[in-house]
């Protein structure tokens, strides 16, 4: 599990490949690095997970981007990043969008989070070329919500 979790305020360029985890487009994150919350979990001094949220309005928290280094995968560390952000917006709504990978989909609906709507040709319109996640073709994008 993480030793800790701290929110970083300036040079969060120097997380990006952890977030291209999450986002394979440095354009993509780039249009949202600036202006969002990066929260990253080290376990001992080693950056393992980050995880990007923006505020949307007073009541509305976007996770933009959720990254485990892939060796630390499946052993907890999405959960726990992602608990601590519901944790620091108790009372809000999180919505957070994601292609239709099977084990992003079932991870996410583990964690409650409920289907909200989706952005046809989302990933086909804003990416150079194909994604493929587990043998899917990303193409809409779905939206995730989740009270806390």
């Amino acid at each position: 599990m993480l030793s800790e979790i701290i929110q970083i305020f300036e040079d969060k360029s120097q997380f990006l490949q952890l977030l291209l985890i999450g986002d394979e487009s440095e354009t993509m994150v780039g249009k949202y690095i600036d202006r969002g919350a990066l929260y990253v979990g080290f376990i001992d001094d080693r950056a393992v997970a980050v995880c990007m949220t923006t505020y949307e309005s007073e009541t509305v928290i976007e996770v933009k981007n959720l990254a485990v280094l892939p060796e630390w995968q499946r052993k907890g560390i999405g959960k726990q990043m992602l608990s601590h952000i519901e944790k620091i917006n108790a009372g809000k709504t999180i919505i957070l969008g994601m292609g239709e990978t099977p084990s992003t989909l079932r991870f996410y609906r583990s964690c409650g989070y409920i289907f909200s709507h989706k952005i046809p040709n989302f990933f086909t319109d804003n990416y150079p070329s194909p994604i493929i996640e587990e043998g899917v073709q990303l193409k809409d994008m779905l939206y995730l919500t989740k009270q806390v």
